[in-house]
């Protein structure tokens, strides 16, 4: 089945009428099984909203990615429902398709034929940086953090989201991408010696 026939690519809005609330999802799956195409839009419209809202708001400011994330979230939803088990609501399950599909753009573009240390070349950042997961968590300051993430070159941004956003360790991002977990230390060093030049200086 052809996903962006299934209403993909109307993204949130879609004209589609919404699921009702207390929609039957068994009897829902089993029609998209069947290859009932009206039953595969009808799902796509009940959950675009929900996985382009979680999509959005874990790669801000690097939104020009989230339709293909969207995208690859349904074509895999569709693609694996036959294994669908009922023992989470659909819902919560295309979100844990979609935190997985958000983990590999922090992978795939992170991986480059570079090595952090030398794309992110330069001076040893001073010890008494303001910690970034308190500037970034803290509401008041999340509008004034996404301009400057807007700001920083892309691997800055990714490693610095990737690490305080979607909390992962630096050992599991080193693993990740296929390098050392010193290097991730010294690379995000630099991003948040970056971060709080930019952030001191607006």
């Amino acid at each position: 089945m052809d996903p962006s026939r299934a209403g993909i690519e109307g993204q949130p809005g879609s004209s589609i009428e919404p699921i009702a609330a207390d929609f039957d999802e068994p009897e829902l799956v089993a029609s998209i099984l069947r290859k009932d195409r009206k039953a595969a839009a009808r799902f796509v419209a009940a959950h675009i909203d929900a996985v382009y809202g979680y999509a959005r708001q874990r790669l801000a400011p690097r939104v020009d990615l989230v339709d293909d994330v969207v995208q690859e979230v349904f074509v895999a939803a569709l693609r694996g429902l036959a294994a669908f088990q009922g023992q989470s609501s659909l819902r919560s399950w295309l979100i844990g398709i979609a935190r997985h599909k958000v983990e590999d753009v922090y992978r795939q573009r992170l991986r480059a034929p570079a090595t952090l240390d030398d794309s992110m070349a330069g001076p040893e950042p001073e010890t008494d940086a303001v910690p970034l997961d308190e500037q970034i968590d803290a509401r008041r300051a999340r509008d004034k953090a996404q301009r400057i993430l807007e700001r920083l070159p892309e691997r800055y941004g990714l490693l610095l989201l990737w690490r305080y956003w979607e909390q992962r360790s630096t050992r599991e991002m080193a693993t990740a991408i296929g390098t050392t977990e010193k290097s991730v230390e010294r690379a995000l060093a630099r991003a948040r010696d970056r971060f709080k030049e930019l952030w001191l200086k607006e």
